[in-house]
């Protein structure tokens, strides 16, 4: 079973209509107890950086998801939020993953970046996962020692990070067809 953490304001519809897609149990929950028998966990995202810290704060569930070994997979703001700090809302993150979540910055670019982009992913294992997923943010993780996969907007950037049992991907697989499917299959095939 994955568990999919319900911190606020995430896209829980469309993750667990992706899972179901690939034929995955899932269990919907803000309590940690729900989760700590779960496989692996989920932490979707839509929202603000600051917004997901509040809510994981008032949850009690920053510490023990710092503290836990079983993969967990952040969606967009769920990745973000790995980083040391975000520049949306200025906000300390779950300093998981070194680095800063900076915004794009490039006046000719449509802010936030929606939209179908191409993600190259650097790690083998993924290579055939290589192609257009579809993403929705304005800010982003800049190329480090963690990046698995980065895309294209005016600058290069991290869409798939892995640190230890965290990974995170910018883009949201849960909305990207085919290719999203394939990448959550492989995803979870792999753990």
């Amino acid at each position: 079973m994955i568990g999919i953490i319900n911190c606020g304001g995430a896209n829980l519809q469309s993750v667990m209509y992706a899972l179901d897609r690939i034929n995955l149990k899932y269990k919907v929950s803000d309590t940690w107890n729900d989760l700590k028998n779960s496989r692996a966990l989920i932490l979707p995202g839509v929202g603000a950086a600051g917004t997901v810290m509040r809510n994981l704060k008032n949850l009690n569930l920053i510490e023990n998801l710092k503290n836990d070994t079983r993969p967990i997979l952040g969606i967009c703001v769920g990745m973000q939020i790995f980083f040391d700090f975000s520049e949306e809302e200025n906000k300390k993150c779950m300093e998981v993953i070194p680095g800063k979540i900076k915004k794009f910055s490039n006046r000719q670019l449509t802010i936030p970046h929606m939209g179908w982009n191409k993600v190259k992913f650097s790690d083998p294992y993924f290579e055939d996962c290589n192609g257009y997923f579809y993403f929705a943010n304005s800010y982003y993780a800049g190329i480090s020692e963690h990046t698995l996969g980065f895309t294209h907007y005016g600058i290069k950037f991290s869409s798939f990070v892995n640190k230890k049992n965290f990974y995170g991907v910018q883009f949201h697989p849960e909305k990207s067809s085919n290719i999203g499917k394939k990448f959550l299959t492989k995803f979870f095939d792999m753990i």
